[in-house]
């Protein structure tokens, strides 16, 4: 981390904000333009597969608006879950109360579908930090980086959580046949796509191990990086054991049972309100199978656990294309290819606008909460 100094007056007439602006821009343009490529190359793909950002007018002719209606406010329990289990990671720290981590979490993730490859993810932990003119009080203080830890690990954790259901369901749950070897509209094929939910669960499993052996036998896994790494890097093996060692503190959740059994629960509401939140409006645009039968619940969950598997990619604001593509190609598994372009479009889309927008909402009324603009003073102004 580093912090800007005032530009001297009387050689920059532009204000200090403006300075920071240009600043942030400057630090981060190599994947301001790579965001960019990315967006335009997804996109790109998208469009020429013959897949649909925008439906068609007949795409919604299935569409029963009440269901639209009822998934809003789903939208918005399952973020509040999502926003107060926070409390549980920091509680070893500070107290929060619930409804101050929700407004400052809802202009935090407002912020990540805002800007490009997960920059927002600085916003939530810079709104809490104990501003240093504070740290001096006698009070609990939250640090920037215990804070930013605090968020990793439980990004890993949802990570660990969503994978685990995923390939149960894409164990359990029977498939369309014959399998067509293609997401359609796109040169991936079906097992490309079942592979991706395996090696997130690898990925996360590995992740979530290796910050565990570094929070309960820190100074064996230090060693045994020294001994790994260093062999090649000893200042490799510093940096990668330190950096370990940071998320791992982010794990002191799971020396209180209690508070670890409350994030358990409410990241299984969250996840699970997902879930039957993406059914419901699954079923009321229409989503069924070729002998008429509607969308079951499990294969919602790898719909869901797919479309997470697209936004692990950093790239794109507001997640755009990846989203699409990792809903096309979840119902490609269980559903014909006229039920995905047609029905299938005007839900993609119906999801994305009804997420994107109550959660534009919801960062709205979150700066309003926190007192403004000024609350924030650009976190990305200051982080290098």
């Amino acid at each position: 981390m580093s912090v800007l100094t005032d530009p001297a007056p009387d050689c920059n007439p532009i204000s200090r904000d403006t300075y920071g602006e240009v600043e942030f821009l400057r630090r981060n343009r190599l994947k301001l333009i790579a965001s960019l490529v990315i967006t335009a190359g997804v996109l790109y793909t998208v469009e020429k597969g013959g897949l649909k950002l925008v439906p068609d007018g007949g795409d919604f002719s299935r569409v029963k608006w009440w269901a639209v209606a009822a998934y809003v406010p789903v939208v918005v329990t399952l973020q509040w879950f999502r926003s107060v289990r926070w409390r549980f990671l920091l509680r070893s720290l500070v107290e929060v109360p619930k409804v101050r981590l929700f407004a400052v979490s809802s202009v935090g993730m407002s912020a990540v579908l805002l800007l490009p490859f997960r920059l927002g993810e600085l916003v939530r932990p810079y709104m809490l930090r104990t501003p240093p003119d504070r740290r001096d009080h006698g009070e609990k203080t939250l640090t920037m980086t215990a804070a930013t830890t605090s968020i990793i690990a439980e990004r890993i954790f949802d990570g660990l959580f969503l994978s685990i259901v995923l390939a149960i369901v894409l164990v359990a749950t029977p498939t369309i046949q014959p399998m067509p070897d293609h997401v359609i509209g796109l040169a991936i094929s079906v097992a490309q796509v079942r592979g991706a939910g395996f090696a997130m669960l690898g990925l996360f499993a590995i992740g979530f191990v290796t910050i565990g052996v570094f929070y309960f036998a820190r100074g064996w896994a230090h060693r045994v990086t020294h001994a790994v790494i260093g062999r090649f890097s000893p200042k490799l093996a510093d940096k990668l054991a330190g950096f370990a060692e940071k998320l791992a503190d982010g794990l002191h959740v799971f020396s209180r049972g209690r508070d670890a059994l409350g994030f358990l629960v409410e990241t299984s509401l969250y996840w699970g309100l997902n879930a039957f939140g993406m059914w419901i409006l699954a079923i009321g645009c229409g989503i069924t199978h070729g002998d008429g039968s509607y969308i079951t619940f499990p294969e919602t969950c790898a719909c869901l656990g797919l479309l997470g598997c697209a936004v692990m990619v950093p790239g794109p604001p507001g997640m755009l294309g990846l989203f699409q593509v990792g809903l096309y190609a979840a119902m490609t598994m269980y559903f014909p290819s006229a039920i995905v372009t047609g029905p299938g479009a005007a839900y993609v889309f119906l999801l994305y606008i009804a997420q994107f927008s109550v959660q534009m909402l919801l960062g709205g009324w979150g700066l309003w909460y926190e007192g403004g603009a000024q609350r924030l003073r650009s976190p990305f102004l200051r982080a290098s």
